[in-house]
């Protein structure tokens, strides 16, 4: 009999790793073990390396994260500690069992100020304390030496958990008119394709070189645009009002391009990255 491969799922509650699990029947290859915050913290060594001796997983997929953006600014070390250092000390613990690790990041680590696609290669720059801390987690990573895939990401909305979407979907029901940006640039992307993605990456293994890849549906649109699209998609009446970043602050500043060069990881895997528009029509379908 083959040898099933092992992968562990941390953050499994959250929403890319409840997309992975959406999808974990259709790989009998696979021997799945999905682990919430609460069943495995990965700020928690002795847990981690308990796990890991009993387990033995031949790839980790980190979707654990601390992702409340504006709350970071004020809960700093919180953030740091789940996004930065506990990403370190996983990745080690991967390097010490033979582990491959693929890590979920964020648009976030760059600046924004940015007129072209942001290839893998550019320099990170993050604007607000949450980019600093997934940047910090990626080169605690690096360091670690561990087999590590990146994969940065954009806009996510799945089932779980607080999303956009989900955000719009409600205020639609409650209000007749809503104000939403419409002077940043990026891409949403379905849990569900990013989820497919991570399979494809296992299951390529070792065709796909390790290193950092960026991935998010195709296309290009705003924060408004896209609230325009949930509203048609669901046929509200609420009046959708593009505004201005400035006319709408908050804690933490936003990057005002977030679009990224998914070439590398595309061309990798041989697929073509789904528009975010179809996306979005079949995620609203689904849910």
């Amino acid at each position: 009999m083959s040898h099933r491969i092992k992968v562990l799922v941390t953050g499994a509650g959250g929403q890319v790793g409840s997309a992975v699990r959406e999808l974990a029947s259709v790989y009998p290859s696979i021997e799945f073990h999905f682990c919430s915050r609460e069943e495995l913290s990965i700020t928690d060594e002795e847990a981690l390396r308990s796990f890991f001796s009993k387990v033995k997983p031949d790839w980790c997929v980190n979707t654990a994260a601390y992702t409340l953006v504006d709350l970071a600014e004020t809960e700093t070390e919180q953030a740091r500690l789940i996004n930065a250092s506990a990403v370190g000390l996983l990745a080690g613990i991967c390097k010490e069992f033979g582990t491959a690790l693929i890590h979920i990041s964020t648009d976030y680590v760059f600046n924004g100020k940015g007129t072209q696609p942001y290839r893998e290669t550019d320099p990170v720059d993050p604007i607000n304390a949450y980019g600093a801390g997934k940047a910090e987690g990626e080169r605690l990573a690096i360091e670690s030496g561990c087999r590590l895939y990146i994969i940065r990401t954009s806009w996510v909305y799945g089932k779980q958990g607080n999303n956009f979407v989900k955000t719009m979907k409600r205020l639609m029901a409650e209000r007749e008119s809503i104000g939403v940006v419409n002077d940043q640039l990026g891409c949403p992307t379905n849990a569900a394709d990013l989820a497919d993605v991570i399979v494809k990456i296992i299951l390529s293994h070792p065709a796909i070189p390790r290193g950092i890849y960026h991935y998010s549906n195709a296309g290009v649109t705003t924060w408004y645009d896209f609230a325009l699209a949930i509203r048609d998609l669901i046929e509200s009446s609420c009046e959708v009002r593009p505004i201005k970043t400035v006319d709408f602050p908050t804690p933490a500043k936003r990057p005002d391009y977030s679009i990224m060069d998914t070439s590398r990881l595309t061309e990798a895997l041989k697929i073509t990255s789904p528009h975010w528009r179809d996306s979005l029509q079949k995620f609203l379908k689904e849910s």
